[in-house]
């Protein structure tokens, strides 16, 4: 069995083996872009008469362009689907069609583990120049909170505990797992109270952190954001930043949603470059990606 046409809409960077597989698995030729469309127009233009869509987390499908493509039954997210509010697909609609949309999960995490202790190690040492305190710092005894303890969090986790890092965690359900490893609960206010660092892993427009949070985080401390979007209101955290001490670490995919002035400040450290797009994080995705749509059509 196969789909009548499949496009692949934006820059999903799925490797040559998987595009090969989903050629395989359609009967027209394949479509492929490479960029990300602005317009509505082009997004429909490019679906066309396609019945299968592969998207990245960047272009929006919402109800207009769904309702613009009736021959759309299935919608493949290269990207994870965590919930159906914080993504860029209008997931409930489109189940209301009956066109089914699948995402991915566990295929960048590693990298972004390596990320987030690579930045931070530099910068509690003074590695690249801008070091946290006048006195360089081990992870040993580093009180860390990790905001959204999914499975890239307890990498994140995993990781730290063997340099005795003092680690905490606030998530919406319980991790009765890491508990038993040392990872300590606290809810969110009282997590910014007592750490010096906190790192967010959490769903595209999840926002936890206004000027009162900030408040409670104070100065001298460390955030790290490598997740989509934003997790905090901006201009409490352009206000956070300019105070003495804090320093905030983002990848590209972090730092996205920052605008361009606040990220002149000398305390902000940046990459142009996203964390966990490894070679062998592309591998995982586009397999997971061509799995999805196998079974799909096997089912």
């Amino acid at each position: 069995m196969k789909f009548n046409k499949i496009v692949v809409i934006d820059q999903t960077k799925l490797n040559e083996e998987a595009l090969k597989e989903l050629q395989e698995l359609s009967e027209q030729e394949i479509g492929v872009y490479s960029d990300y469309p602005e317009k509505k127009e082009e997004i429909i233009k490019r679906i066309g008469d396609a019945d299968t869509i592969i998207v990245s987390w960047h272009t929006q499908i919402n109800e207009e362009i769904i309702d613009a493509c009736p021959n759309l039954k299935y919608i493949g997210m290269a990207c994870s689907l965590y919930d159906d509010e914080s993504v860029n697909v209008a997931v409930n609609y489109a189940r209301e069609k009956n066109i089914k949309v699948t995402g991915i999960f566990d295929y960048g995490d590693p990298g972004v583990a390596e990320f987030i202790i690579s930045e931070l190690i530099q910068l509690l040492n003074g590695y690249k120049g801008k070091q946290w305190k006048e006195d360089q710092h081990e992870l040993t005894d580093l009180k860390i909170g990790i905001i959204g303890l999914g499975v890239t969090g307890k990498l994140l986790a995993d990781c730290l505990l063997p340099f005795g890092a003092d680690l905490y965690y606030f998530s919406r359900s319980p991790k009765k797992d890491y508990e038993a490893k040392g990872v300590k609960y606290l809810e969110l206010g009282e997590l910014l109270n007592t750490v010096e660092v906190v790192s967010f892993h959490l769903p595209k427009n999840v926002n936890l952190l206004t000027e009162k949070e900030f408040f409670q985080f104070g100065n001298g401390k460390i955030l790290i954001n490598t997740s989509l979007g934003l997790p905090f209101d901006e201009k409490a955290f352009q206000k956070w930043i300019k105070k003495d001490g804090n320093f905030a670490i983002f990848d590209a995919d972090g730092k996205a949603s920052l605008s361009k002035d606040i990220l002149d400040n000398s305390n902000i450290i940046t990459s142009d470059k996203s964390a966990g797009w490894s070679a062998q994080t592309q591998q995982r995705r586009s397999a997971k990606v061509v799995k999805n749509v196998k079974d799909y059509l096997m089912s």
